[in-house]
């Protein structure tokens, strides 16, 4: 028998390796090898011991988990389907076919088996089935399951490599590796739903956060401040009394710095806003000066850095403070650090701030005299975003639920689709070169909802 401190050893070492916690369940995701393996194995020795006279093979894998006890623990439910082989014949099991006299017969049943890989060993414990039940699937559908399954693992697979390698993602190990794969897994599904559902010109499908949850992408990215906290009072801007020419792109007369990249945090607000300042300090000094966001995120204590803010409160701490620094002597960090600003270093200021038209074409026509804009809007469909103009229903991008601040810059047409052209803070490597184009005319994703700007005398 073992001694405690060799098992105790064995126990530590296979934890390194499995990444498992002693103990805890943790779930098997469908690509791990050793899942096939153990599944085969439990179908072979299934068929061996029963007293059907056809063979089962696999139709679905429903559950499967792991834990780490004195080897690794494994429990499986397994959908098993009846076949066209008999048992004493001498077959390949994938190349059996089922049986769809009346759909599929088939069979629930649960697996526990022990992996000891220092020994090299794997042992069945226990194993129970359910009465047999007909499975309601076409053989249309079952003869191409299983070959589309693979096939569509192995390009998700090939996609994910090459994600991998685009974006230079790295995980601390191979269990987050899986994990981000399965992500990445229904994130390409979900892509595929938006796509269909849009009704412009965009594409969707993978990006550099494909890897992440819904969850971890408003987490890290977004800001829910903007529909749970309301904007604090701003005079209302005076409307422009000449119409909207057709088209009109401030990109085109130098009033836009390059796209810059808030990272993982929550700064969107202080990218909105500098980029609205940034462009009226050129508008009334006539020179362009990339501005400081980390200034924003460590002296602006109304707002909360990378957990959110207000265009509305910003202005105001921007006139509290005295001004902005550049980006180049205030460099951003993408975390909060304490205030560093000094008043000496001031390269812009602006004296108040204003509230603009909810009209969509009273906001062309004061982008097109005034400058840029502060927006915000509902980012639904930003996370898979690629290129084109989006627009999605109404009813999936709601413009009661904004929670990402970004700068309009201009507006246009293409092939006779109306759009808005938005500055994002989410680096050159994201949307078209940084850059996203939103329908124009519908008050898409809330994008009327919360427009504003600084004013520099």
């Amino acid at each position: 028998m073992m001694a405690p401190s060799g098992l105790v050893f064995l126990l530590c070492a296979l934890y390194l390796v499995s990444g498992i916690p002693t103990g805890r369940w943790s779930d098997v995701y469908a690509v791990e090898p050793e899942l096939k393996r153990l599944v085969d194995l439990a179908v072979r020795e299934y068929n061996k011991a029963s007293t059907h006279k056809d063979v089962y093979r696999q139709l679905q894998v429903t559950d499967a988990r792991k834990q780490l006890v004195s080897g690794v623990k494994y429990d499986l439910t397994v959908l098993l389907g009846r076949t066209l082989c008999k048992k004493e014949s001498n077959v390949n099991l994938d190349k059996c076919q089922f049986d769809y006299t009346n759909n599929v017969k088939a069979q629930k049943c649960n697996f526990s088996i022990l992996v000891v890989p220092w020994i090299n060993e794997t042992k069945i414990l226990h194993q129970l089935c359910s009465q047999e039940f007909t499975e309601e699937i076409s053989s249309q559908k079952q003869d191409t399951l299983s070959a589309e399954s693979e096939d569509e693992v192995l390009e998700t697979m090939t996609l994910f490599k090459d994600f991998v390698s685009t974006y230079n993602k790295q995980y601390s190990d191979n269990e987050e590796a899986t994990r981000r794969f399965q992500i990445f897994s229904k994130n390409l599904k979900k892509a595929t739903e938006i796509q269909s559902m849009d009704q412009g010109t965009a594409e969707y499908g993978i990006t550099k956060y494909s890897d992440l949850t819904e969850d971890e992408f408003r987490a890290f990215y977004l800001n829910p401040l903007l529909s749970s906290q309301p904007p604090h009072p701003m005079r209302k801007a005076l409307l422009p009394t000449d119409s909207a020419p057709a088209q009109f792109d401030w990109r085109d007369h130098g009033a836009v710095t390059e796209v810059k990249n808030q990272g993982m945090c929550g700064s969107c607000w202080a990218f909105s806003v500098t980029g609205n300042i940034e462009g009226q300090w050129f508008l009334k000094k006539g020179s362009l000066v990339s501005l400081s966001e980390q200034e924003l995120v460590d002296c602006d204590n109304v707002d909360h850095a990378c957990g959110g803010g207000l265009p509305s409160s910003a202005y105001e701490a921007i006139e509290n403070l005295g001004g902005l620094e550049t980006e180049q002597d205030y460099s951003y960090q993408g975390h909060k650090s304490s205030c560093s600003f000094s008043t000496g270093k001031v390269s812009a200021y602006i004296n108040s701030s204003v509230e603009i038209s909810t009209d969509e074409t009273e906001i062309a026509a004061w982008l097109a005299q005034n400058g840029p804009i502060s927006i915000a809007l509902n980012a639904f469909a930003m996370q898979f975003y690629r290129k084109g103009i989006s627009h999605p229903f109404r009813i999936l991008c709601l413009p009661g639920m904004i929670d990402h601040a970004v700068l309009l810059v201009g507006y246009g047409e293409r092939d006779g689709k109306p759009f808005w052209a938005i500055k994002n803070s989410w680096g050159l490597d994201w949307g078209e070169q940084g850059y996203y184009y939103l329908y124009r005319g519908s008050g898409a994703c809330g994008m009327n909802t919360m427009c504003s700007s600084a004013v520099v005398h």
